[in-house]
């Protein structure tokens, strides 16, 4: 079968690079699939993770946010941050979450930044998420 070369990078270095079949991704305009061969485009993307499909194994990248390029012969994903699944810290994540939730809370008592903290909860949402496969 065809495939695609994916590159993930951030500002800290490069995460992920492998020949694979498919790319789904969520971009704001929704879901993507992406295909060797597909059109050319760039999109933003939200809060998500980054499924890699090649033979039946399917790798997962925790981004928050960034663009996406697609080439008909190679996908580059500029992330803000990214983690490959077996590299994300779930305690630290967790502990991300409980931050995030309280400060959604407080933000009804006191005047917190609320939009922050929705990031920060759906960015440690999203890790934790990744991390125990459950896309």
């Amino acid at each position: 079968m065809k495939t695609i070369n994916v590159n993930i990078v951030t500002p800290d270095g490069p995460v992920y690079e492998s020949d694979v079949e498919m790319v789904s991704t969520k971009a704001a305009s929704g879901e993507l699939g992406i295909l060797p061969g597909h059109i050319p485009m760039v999109a933003p993307l939200q809060i998500g993770a980054v499924r890699l499909k090649n033979g039946g194994k399917t790798d997962l990248v925790a981004v928050s946010g960034g663009f996406i390029e697609v080439k008909p012969e190679k996908v580059t994903i500029l992330a803000q941050s990214a983690e490959q699944s077996e590299e994300i810290d779930v305690e630290r994540a967790k502990g991300a979450k409980l931050r995030a939730e309280e400060r959604l809370h407080q933000q009804k008592r006191e005047n917190i930044d609320f939009r922050r903290a929705e990031l920060a909860l759906q960015r440690a949402m999203n890790r934790i998420n990744v991390s125990e496969r459950h896309f």
